[in-house]
């Protein structure tokens, strides 16, 4: 198995370019299945995901070819199957996000359940019970590892759907589902991230009729028919909060480029109160972590606009490092976090109890053998391994790869020292 080599590399400094979201390209280029027509994507990462992705909407009929470096060209004439190859469903949860393109443009949809990380449950029965008040008959195999939806004869029928949780792929597969629906979908207690508006303006350019995305209510107005669009995917701010977490951890100074400061307000805020000073402009942002001391604070994620859950484990591994004790809370997932025993191998220490980490600052880390535990986790071992004593091992990295474009030359750029080791 492939690893990464860690060094530590003193303070981080530069300026490095934001890729396209891996949460919102996934989604778009399943939105494509929706029309007959070319649908063009821009600024697509290149990433283990995409790639799986692509393979998924091939075997369903697509025609793909990629477009200069990071265009993809998608074109679906005919859907050929409306039955998904369990082994590529396995080695991504967001292969679910093509049941509702399917379901709205066949009628129907059969697919193993979804792997991915194994950051919880993530049950997908959301989307199931809104594929449900849509109109579709639900079955799942004996021993239940396949669901199939069924539209009736009627085709999907508009409707009001409440999400029990704002859960973004629920979110947007109805979303998907219902822009071919007869009438009118309204989505309550809706998600609110930054994805799920650029996959609505997306639809949009393709003819949909999508008004409050972005908002806990999303209206959506079925049409007959979707054209094709180019999209250019917006930045991702998971990835932006990293680099941010990389220049704070290592009290470095470094200038982010292609950002959206809007998206990334509590990341901002919470560096901000650990003594972090941030510069931010339209479309970049200056971290500097080298200006005086670092301190404690307190986290807790919540579903957008609240602290992302995705950022959560590589800011644990900052807080490892500031003056004082620090509390995080996660309230999205249940097992996130498996990175805490891989920190304290590294000499952190940190307690848990249920959904509540203490963190105790000023941790002597030491590089030893750690896993990425999953593509967050992943992240977090890196920065903790640019700070650490000596050399830190990190296997399991297809994770960060799954989700990090250009992982290493990035980090080169600022300085990190980060050696991958193949098979």
């Amino acid at each position: 198995m492939a690893k990464y080599i860690v060094e530590q590399s003193g303070p981080l400094k530069g300026e490095v370019h934001i890729s396209g979201a891996k949460n919102a390209v996934l989604p778009l280029m399943a939105a494509a299945l929706l029309s007959d027509d070319e649908c063009v994507i821009d600024a697509v990462p290149h990433l283990r995901d995409v790639s799986l992705m692509k393979e998924i909407l091939s075997s369903l009929g697509s025609e793909i070819s990629e477009i200069g470096e990071n265009a993809l060209s998608i074109k679906t004439e005919d859907i050929k199957s409306t039955e998904l190859n369990k082994d590529l469903v396995s080695k991504m949860r967001a292969s679910i996000l093509v049941m509702g393109p399917l379901l709205a443009r066949k009628g129907r949809v059969r697919i193993p359940l979804p792997g991915g990380c194994a950051i919880g449950a993530r049950p997908i029965e959301l989307h199931l019970k809104g594929f449900e008040i849509l109109g579709a008959v639900i079955s799942k195999s004996e021993n239940n590892d396949y669901v199939e939806a069924v539209a009736g004869g009627q085709g999907l029928i508009g409707d009001q759907i409440y999400l029990d949780f704002p859960s973004v792929g629920a979110t947007e597969n109805i979303m998907m589902a219902a822009v071919l629906a007869e009438g009118t979908t309204y989505i309550e207690n809706a998600a609110e991230e930054p994805e799920i508006v650029d996959l609505a303006n997306f639809l949009n350019k393709m003819g949909a009729k999508i008004k409050g995305a972005g908002t806990d209510t999303i209206r959506i107005e079925g049409v007959k028919k979707l054209h094709g669009a180019k999209h250019t995917v917006i930045p991702d701010r998971i990835e932006a909060g990293t680099f941010m977490l990389a220049a704070a951890i290592t009290r470095g100074a470094v200038h982010i480029c292609n950002v959206e400061p809007d998206h990334l307000k509590p990341i901002i805020a919470k560096l901000r109160e650990c003594g972090v000073r941030i510069e931010a402009g339209d479309e970049d942002i200056t971290v500097r972590g080298d200006l005086g001391p670092h301190i404690a604070t307190d986290i807790k994620t919540l579903p957008y606009p609240g602290f992302p859950t995705d950022i959560q484990s590589p800011f644990m591994a900052y807080l490892t490092t500031v003056e004082g004790t620090s509390t995080v809370i996660e309230t999205v997932f249940e097992n996130r976090f498996m990175h805490v025993s891989q920190l304290g191998k590294m000499g952190a220490s940190i307690e848990t109890a249920g959904n509540r980490a203490v963190i105790k600052g000023n941790a002597n880390l030491r590089g030893c053998n750690v896993i990425a535990t999953d593509l967050r986790a992943g992240a977090a071992m890196v920065l903790a391994g640019l700070v650490a004593e000596g050399s830190t091992e990190i296997s399991d990295i297809y994770h960060i790869e799954r989700g990090y474009e250009k992982f290493i030359e990035k980090f080169a750029q600022l300085g990190a020292i980060i050696t991958k080791l193949d098979d």
